[in-house]
């Protein structure tokens, strides 16, 4: 399982990211406050507050794949 904190910001980040985890073959969890969405969902990660940091969870073998995918919204 691979555990990141990323930052959407705006509407076209969301449409990429949502566009990016639909091609992933495992799942990508979204988590914040008390909400869980589907990351492949984007109306669910419409329903997060992208202003704030959003705690990914993926559910894979192979994280490298994914944190090159998405490496531009994770923050440290």
């Amino acid at each position: 399982m691979v555990k990141k904190n990323i930052v959407l910001g705006n509407v076209a980040n969301v449409q990429e990211f949502n566009r990016i985890c639909g091609h992933m073959d495992f799942d990508v969890d979204l988590a914040q406050g008390k909400y869980l969405v589907d990351a492949k969902s984007i109306m669910g990660i419409f329903s997060l507050d992208l202003s704030k940091p959003i705690k990914l969870q993926a559910h894979t073998d192979d994280p490298e794949k994914l944190v090159e995918s998405i490496g531009k919204y994770i923050v440290k």
